[in-house]
């Protein structure tokens, strides 16, 4: 198999290129890298393609070359925070980023299977008595993060509807090793790790602690990426997550634990999110009745790898 994945140099990226190296040694993957990007950072034996997802032509000329097998779409603006900063360039990028992506594969490549990653934010605030969440769920986006995935998800219904082998993942909050500092529980391990080096008081600040999320380890989520792009799977929409929820409060409470420290929490009302949703949690049923799937990995462990590599994270920044 021959896979083309956007975003590999991202966070979840080499979690992928891990997975696919574990069960499909003989696979060739390929990485679509901006110009003047950080090709450096593909996975060993990885290929570089450049090109801007926002330059159409760029990102023909690539399929072309790639002649994937298939196509796993990571790339793009990941974060509801920094969306509401800036809502034209989060839709600017998300949305003509796939648009231009599934143009190209359409023409290029029209027999790849393609998997474009969604998000539960689409679902928006659920009655509790709906929860855990369906795929058939009617989408209510709260943000413009949240608008853009759902735009997303839209165009790859309508390139599957048109012949593409097209598959559309809602995948709910996921975490470990490698996780980006501007998220909420990769930043509270940054955070204990400094106070475990005496870089800063003994003191964690937070945002919102009552949100209720459906964690998944990102290896769990990278394992379904792959089942997901299988030939057996047929194309259609599927919810990536555990199926059990966890407050914010209680992740927290676990990251301390794990961490040995006391310590005081601070809420910072600048983290308190607009439109925040109060709880997301997912039915995974779908895609374990057609692939088989479920998470391996629990979050205590999940928490633990979080922090250690904070810790790396930090001994290698520091002199």
């Amino acid at each position: 198999m021959r896979l083309l994945v956007t975003g590999l140099t991202g966070f979840v990226g080499a979690h992928v290129a891990a997975a696919l190296r574990a069960a499909q040694p003989e696979a060739e993957l390929l990485g679509l890298v901006r110009p003047h990007g950080t090709a450096e950072r593909l996975p060993p034996a990885a290929q570089a393609l450049i090109a801007d997802l926002d330059d159409a032509v760029a990102v023909q000329a690539a399929v072309v070359e790639a002649r994937p097998d298939a196509v796993l779409h990571l790339a793009g603006q990941s974060s509801v925070h920094q969306s509401w900063s800036d809502p034209g360039a989060t839709l600017r990028t998300n949305v003509l980023g796939v648009s231009h992506l599934l143009e190209a594969v359409h023409q290029a490549a029209p027999r790849a299977r393609v998997v474009i990653v969604g998000s539960a934010e689409e679902y928006g605030a659920v009655p509790a008595q709906r929860q855990p969440i369906r795929e058939d769920e009617p989408l209510r986006p709260r943000s413009p993060y949240a608008v853009s995935k759902a735009a997303q998800g839209l165009l790859a219904l309508q390139h599957g509807a048109a012949g593409l082998a097209v598959t559309l993942a809602r995948v709910f909050p996921h975490t470990g090793p490698g996780r980006g500092e501007a998220f909420a529980e990769s930043s509270w391990a940054r955070q204990l790790a400094e106070i475990e080096a005496g870089l800063r008081p003994a003191a964690i600040e937070v945002g919102n602690l009552e949100a209720v999320r459906d964690f998944t380890d990102v290896r769990d989520v990278a394992a379904a990426y792959l089942a997901l792009l299988a030939p057996a799977t047929p194309p259609g929409v599927y919810n990536i997550c555990s199926g059990r929820g966890v407050s914010m409060h209680d992740v927290l409470d676990g990251l301390v634990r794990i961490s040995g420290l006391a310590v005081e929490v601070r809420v910072d009302r600048e983290r308190l999110r607009p439109a925040d949703v109060p709880c997301l949690i997912g039915d995974p049923a779908r895609l374990a009745a057609a692939t088989g799937w479920a998470p391996h990995i629990a979050l205590d462990q999940t928490l633990r790898d979080l922090l250690d590599d904070a810790r790396a994270r930090l001994r290698s920044r520091r002199p």
